[in-house]
């Protein structure tokens, strides 16, 4: 481990993101007196490295051997930074004054809260809020994520109605603070998801085992969003449609399992067609290849269910119908 005189480490996992910490890294600096920063570099093949040591000498360099994605990553990274607590920010995040005061308070003020994530409102149109987390992330019935501030594509601007503190059901993972202890309790984030939703089924594994996730409105950062996959790539189509089915897997309630994912394995074969019609037949495909994903790691992902699950997960039912066939925004 490595030392660290302060409580909280601010984590940045980097790959090929030189201009990502150029553009960002000087208000991390700036704003963080209250900690230690980190980049956890996670096998670059451009110059990331030799920048940072040139340009930030106050920043430790965490080298990981090879690109294990964002979860993988973050795993690796953080087995060498001692802190009680992490956040874990992305590369292109701008942070104010103050950010970690109100985070830092939440945390001491309950011991049951593992995570909090802080406002989150868009670098390129700051009065509205950011697509990755808004005001703090919730679920529905059918496992569908959305946040405060954010239904699907739907983004509201921010005229200060999230300006609360109050428990969610996941924090945003482009800037995700979380004790240290729990992390590790629950063995990090889950590696094979590589990246996208993660976060929310770490979230998830928190609140069966008794946890809270906070969100507080205290706190402000700026995301640019896509800055490794864009909200277009089918890449990431792929991704959140396998990573999405496997935490339903992992995290539902049995009673309510076999149907639920069923339900859901059709609504994403309508949905397939949706996405092909948007953003071209490689959606749909990225669809097929996500339910073959799901398929594969079925058997690992059984064997990573939890004792106990919690029934009380969701705060709306029938999202996507309500949204697309009712219209609410």
């Amino acid at each position: 481990m490595t030392e660290n005189s302060k409580n909280i480490a601010v984590a940045i996992l980097n790959w090929n993101g030189k201009n990502w910490l150029q553009k960002f890294l000087p208000s991390v600096i700036r704003f963080s007196e209250e900690a230690e920063i980190y980049v956890i570099d996670n096998h670059s093949t451009d110059d990331s490295v030799d920048f940072l040591k040139e340009n930030f000498h106050t920043v430790k360099i965490v080298i990981n051997d090879k690109n294990y994605g964002f979860a993988g990553g973050y795993n690796e990274g953080l087995k060498k930074i001692n802190a009680e607590y992490y956040c874990l920010l992305n590369s292109d995040v701008e942070v104010t004054k103050n950010w970690l005061k109100p985070v830092l308070n939440l945390f001491e003020k309950d011991s049951s809260i593992s995570a909090i994530q802080p406002k989150i409102l868009s670098f390129n149109n700051k009065n509205y809020f950011e697509f990755a987390g808004a005001a703090g992330g919730l679920i529905d019935n059918l496992g569908y994520p959305y946040c405060r501030g954010r239904v699907f594509d739907n983004v509201e601007e921010d005229k200060g109605q999230y300006n609360d503190e109050t428990e969610i059901f996941w924090a945003s993972g482009c800037c995700f603070f979380i004790r240290s202890k729990d992390f590790w309790e629950q063995n990090g984030f889950d590696e094979r998801f590589f990246a996208h939703q993660e976060e929310i089924d770490l979230c998830w594994r928190l609140i069966n085992s008794g946890k809270k996730i906070f969100y507080t409105g205290k706190s402000e950062v700026y995301h640019v969003g896509g800055g490794t996959l864009n909200k277009q790539s089918a890449q990431k189509t792929y991704l959140n449609i396998r990573n999405n089915l496997s935490m339903m897997l992992k995290n539902l309630p049995f009673p309510k399992l076999i149907g639920l994912i069923f339900f859901r394995l059709c609504l994403d074969g309508v949905a397939s067609f949706y996405f092909a019609y948007k953003n071209g037949f490689s959606h749909l495909w990225a669809v097929a290849r996500g339910h073959f994903g799901f398929y594969a790691q079925l058997p690992e992902t059984i064997k990573r269910r939890q004792k106990h699950q919690k029934t009380e997960y969701y705060q709306t039912k029938w999202l996507i119908f309500k949204h697309f066939l009712g219209g609410k925004k």
